[in-house]
């Protein structure tokens, strides 16, 4: 499967094949419901192809990621929030890291979330920071007035 041509291609085109035939049923247009067969054949093909796609290798995406490529640093983080899904924090946080050496602000973020389930919100509020820094929306509301790390008005900061 190509870059770009994914599952997601596969879900739109069996229902739009499905209209397609129906709309040649309707109309006695046989060209229509021929394509509509091809529509459907692709698309199952599709969903069926990715179910045997190889999963993405943690090391390359990491070698990627320090290259600068945007789409491996996202990588990096959908495997780091698979691994916290499955009870794998320990795999998630060493994802997430290298995730944020890449400079990726969710990762940040989400990083941030697994020190504070691990360790409480003090330990997570040097990542929350780096995310609002960063420009990260929520982690900022987490430092305006009367947020969670802000409750005082007070810089939190030690």
């Amino acid at each position: 499967m190509g870059p770009g041509v994914g599952p997601g291609l596969g879900y739109f085109l069996l229902p739009a094949g499905g209209a397609l035939s129906l709309t040649g049923v309707i109309t006695g247009n046989g060209t229509l419901i021929s394509l509509s067969w091809i529509m459907w054949v692709l698309g199952i093909l599709l969903i069926l192809g990715n179910r045997y796609r190889r999963p993405a290798d943690p090391r390359a995406l990491a070698a990627a990621a320090a290259a600068g490529d945007s789409r491996a640093v996202r990588g990096l983080r959908t495997l780091a929030l698979t691994a916290r899904a499955e009870g794998r924090a320990d795999t998630a946080e060493r994802l997430l890291r290298q995730a944020v050496k890449a400079g990726d602000v969710e990762s940040m973020w989400e990083l941030g979330r697994l020190v504070e389930q691990r360790e409480g919100l003090a330990a997570a509020e040097p990542w929350f920071r780096m995310a609002a820094e960063r420009g990260h929306a929520v982690a900022r509301r987490l430092f305006r007035p009367g947020g969670e790390l802000h409750p005082d008005g007070a810089d939190p900061a030690p």
